[in-house]
């Protein structure tokens, strides 16, 4: 671990160790989407891995092995929450609005318009439509929407068990079933959006040239859409249901046994 001169011999034990960081990489992957690149988790394993070397060095008592574990694998976890960059005030603001739709249509029965959803929000439409610009990038489904309140972090908890992934998760039928139901109860435009988008992997420009409106319109028109549906999957911008979630029970619920 030392060189001749008494130092730590950093380039031998990033070299040593690196088998490990791809081990634990590859471990990590076993448990996520596809979409998920192996090199990336790589990379920032290897950042954690060198960030271990640099706080053992400082007189760290543990077995460097144990420790560099912990680092590498919170190297690799920082890493995906950073590919999750939406804003969190932003997403707060698109909560809003799926709780603003989750409402209205209880009380309409329908739909709501952007007119009526920016009413509700108490927005002027041209702000409305320029939160959905904003949320560019609004995902169907993000990390937290498994978390409980009182709970700890999504990765942390379900990357460290076997066989409780995202995409099991997700694959879920009941939330299947609410989701193709939602994608029906679209508005016909927001539909053709989606499967242009989607189904025929159109980018926005071009789904612009399909319905004769600019590239931010089609963008405000997805946004819009994500927010529906994510309305109405997790009823409003709620965090997922507890009889759909695996994984520990909730807190109360096992200290009631």
């Amino acid at each position: 671990m030392y060189d001749a001169h008494g130092k730590l011999d950093k380039g031998g034990l990033v070299e040593k160790y690196a088998p490990l960081v791809k081990r634990i990489a590859y471990q990590l992957m076993s448990r996520l989407p596809a979409s998920v690149d192996v090199d990336d988790l790589i990379q920032n394993g290897m950042m954690g891995l060198l960030d271990a070397l640099g706080r053992y060095e400082q007189g760290l008592g543990a077995q460097f092995e144990t420790y560099a574990v912990q680092r590498i694998r919170g190297a690799m976890l920082d890493g995906l929450r950073e590919n999750d960059w939406l804003p969190r005030s932003l997403r707060r603001d698109m909560r809003r609005i799926e709780a603003a739709i989750h409402s209205l249509e209880q009380q309409n029965g329908r739909p709501p318009s952007e007119t009526e959803l920016a009413a509700a929000l108490d927005l002027p439409l041209e702000d409305y439509q320029r939160m959905l610009q904003d949320a560019r990038g609004h995902q169907l489904v993000y990390l937290e929407d498994f978390n409980r309140e009182e709970d700890d972090d999504y990765l942390d908890r379900h990357l460290a068990q076997e066989g409780n992934d995202p995409l099991t998760l997700l694959e879920d039928s009941d939330l299947r079933r609410r989701l193709v139901g939602a994608i029906e109860h679209l508005p016909e435009r927001e539909q053709l959006v989606m499967a242009l988008y989607y189904d025929e992997e159109l980018n926005l420009r071009e789904i612009g040239a399909v319905l004769g409106v600019t590239e931010s319109r089609v963008c405000q028109l997805h946004s819009q859409a994500v927010a529906r549906l994510r309305a109405c999957v997790f009823e409003g911008g709620a965090a997922m249901p507890a009889a759909r979630r695996r994984g520990r029970p909730p807190k109360n619920a096992a200290a009631g046994r």
